[in-house]
Order: structure tokens, then C-alpha cells, then sequence
């Protein structure tokens, strides 16, 4: 059952929602973004944990769904472990924001899509089956939209998640963040045909049904007990980062959120984005590669917090208790969001 939307959100206007102040169905929207029971009946074992009926369970995930608080209950694949993925950025001609970012966010390889303060104005991700699928979306927007398009790849991970802890709870900082490489992306959907079908059925996400690893085996010819048994397989092998209900942090009351950047040398980004990636504040950190003379900057973290003000003053302390601004350095507020939803790896024809 895919939840997701390509409204438009203004970051001020959002509310948290009011019934996850609800100690059992906050349990359920915090707890379960990671953890999610591989089991035959979930939803029901989750109820049995918060106290909650398995009917309250399924009757408030699809709430949040068609509410946009959660985009869907499923996988967060790891970048670039079951295809290409991109950072990508252009400058809209001015007045013309609007209308290009709705092109943009038409691809149904682009999952993310926002408005930022920088001369590059439209920040978007790509996802696609292979790096070349990749290059070839890259250049259609290029000529759909009339703009160049900026494409920074990611090529060193040191912190990607984007779970909340809604009970306000510090993520622990550690100072040894394990780096995690970044598989060739020539390499990428190297599984069998009948995993690639379970990945396309699951990239929108579990039905919100009684049985759903059943319902989900049943649209690609598996058995449940199957379909449960190669989703743990892909967690313990890494291609899923993490199983849950995958909320979006906007609707949750994390208003305001920046990408912040350093141009680090080579030979220190590594031990810097180390360092970054343990402070709790940080929800994403990573390398990226350059894009010169347009891009300078290589070392990415994004922030989330309630307020503007909030973000700007957590940004400012970590870059003094790391020494980071001695390297040039840039902060991008999102100030609008054109589409946000799971990462489209495989299409129809692809599997």
C-alpha cells in the first residue's frame, strides 16, 4: 500500500499530529520505525505490545498514511546497494521554481525534491536501477527543464537513518562511527529475478492488511514464510538499513532542517565526517563528490530540528566544538518541499 505525496508543504504551516501525544499509538510511531516484527501477524504482536487491538493497529497506520505523518511501513535500502542513487541540484531561472520543480518531481526515479536557500535553488534525489538508468534521467530533466543539472554521488557513508525519536531521546554519540563503502554502483540490483520482484512490490511499502508478508508473496508468486525470510536476509546483508514505519518529519513537528557542508581536503574528510557523524544532532552524514568549479564542498550533514532557530544554533555548536569552519563552508535552509516518498529503484520493466 503505497502512502506518499507530491503536494506542495510549506515547512511553516505543519502541525504535529495530535493523537501521537497517545502513549499507545505514540509507542507505535516512535518504536517501530526500526524493529519491526518479521512475523506473520505484525501488526497484531505490536498491539499485543502497546496494548493496542491488532484492528487499532492497522486503523491508525492507515490514518497516518492517507494523513501524510507516516509515507508508508517498509524498507529503507541502503544507498547504492540495489542501484544508483544521486544528489542532484539546479538553478531555476527566476519566477520559474514552481513550474520546474513539478517537471522535476514527475520522474518517477526522483524521491525527494526541495526548495533551498542557494543560488542552486532545487535539491532533488535520483534513484534508479543502474547508473546508467541514472545518467539517463539526469539528462531528460536537463532537457525537460531547459537547466544543467549538478550530480554529486555519494561516495563515502558515515551516518544515514532519518529514524526520529519522537520522545526527544539523544541518538548516543559514539567516536567510532564504523564507514561504511560504497558498493560500485555499476554493480547495483545484482540479485535474482524473484528478489527483484519482491523489491519492486516492496519499494511502496507493506499492505496495511492482517497477513501482509502473505498479501505482499502472493502479487510476486512467494510464500509467506519465504517473503519474511529474504527480507532478513537483506537486513543482515545490509541492502535494508532498517524495517518500520518510516515517518516524515515535517508533519511530526521537525520543521526546519539544513544541509550543511564543509570543503574539507581529501585526507581529512574521512576522520572529520567520522567525528560529525557521532553527534547526536546529526540525522545524516556523508561524502559526496565534487562538482567543480560549481560545487566545492564534499562533506554533507543534515540537521533537523522544531525551529529555525534551533537547527542554526546546533549547526553553530558542533562546527565549534569540531573546528569545522576554518574550511569553507555553507548552510542550506529547505524552505519548500515538492515531493517526498521511498526511493524508486526498480520500475515495471526492470524486474
Amino acid at each position: 500500500m503505497p502512502c506518499h505525496s507530491t503536494r506542495v508543504i510549506d515547512l511553516a504551516d505543519l502541525q504535529v499530529a495530535d493523537d501521537a501525544a497517545d502513549s499507545g499509538t505514540f509507542r507505535l510511531l516512535n518504536d517501530y520505525q526500526r524493529g519491526f516484527p518479521l512475523v506473520p501477524e505484525p501488526f497484531a504482536a505490536i498491539g499485543e505490545e502497546c496494548g493496542l487491538g491488532e484492528g487499532e493497529v492497522l486503523g491508525a497506520l492507515q490514518a497516518w498514511c492517507a494523513s501524510g505523518v507516516i509515507s508508508r511501513v517498509g524498507p529503507v535500502f541502503a544507498p547504492r546497494r540495489v542501484g544508483a542513487s544521486a544528489l542532484a541540484a539546479l538553478s531555476a531561472p527566476k519566477g520559474w521554481l514552481h513550474v520546474i520543480a513539478e517537471r522535476v518531481s514527475e520522474f518517477a526515479e526522483v524521491n525527494h525534491n526541495y526548495q533551498r536557500e542557494h543560488a542552486f535553488d532545487l535539491w532533488f534525489v535520483v534513484t534508479a536501477a543502474s547508473a546508467q538508468r541514472l545518467q539517463e534521467v539526469v539528462a531528460a530533466i536537463e532537457c525537460d527543464t531547459g537547466c544543467q543539472v549538478v550530480v554529486l554521488p555519494l561516495e563515502e557513508e558515515f551516518h544515514i537513518d532519518l529514524g526520529f525519536d519522537l520522545a526527544g531521546t539523544p541518538r548516543v554519540a559514539s567516536s567510532a562511527v564504523p564507514v561504511v563503502p560504497v558498493p560500485n554502483e555499476e554493480a547495483g540490483c545484482a540479485l535474482p529475478g524473484l528478489e527483484r520482484r519482491l523489491m519492486h512490490a516492496l519499494q511502496g511499502g507493506l499492505p496495511l492488511v492482517a497477513r501482509p508478508f502473505e498479501a505482499l508473496g502472493r502479487t510476486v508468486e512467494l510464500g509467506e514464510s519465504m517473503t519474511i525470510e529474504l527480507i532478513e536476509r537483506w537486513l543482515s546483508d545490509g541492502i535494508v538499513k532498517r524495517f518500520g514505519v518510516i515517518v516524515r518529519h515535517h508533519e511530526l513537528g521537525f520543521r526546519a532542517n539544513a544541509m550543511c557542508v564543509w570543503d574539507v581536503p581529501d585526507e581529512e574528510v574521512g576522520r572529520i565526517g567520522r567525528l560529525l557523524a557521532a553527534e547526536p544532532a546529526v540525522t545524516l552524514c556523508y561524502r559526496r563528490r565534487r562538482a567543480l568549479p560549481d560545487w566545492r564542498y564534499n562533506l554533507f550533514c543534515m540537521i533537523h530540528g522544531r525551529t529555525r532557530e534551533a537547527v542554526r544554533a546546533t549547526r553553530d555548536e558542533l562546527a565549534k566544538s569540531l573546528d569545522l569552519d576554518h574550511w569553507p563552508h555553507d548552510v542550506l535552509f529547505s524552505t519548500r518541499r515538492f515531493k517526498q516518498q521511498g526511493a524508486c529503484y526498480l520500475r515495471e520493466g526492470d524486474t
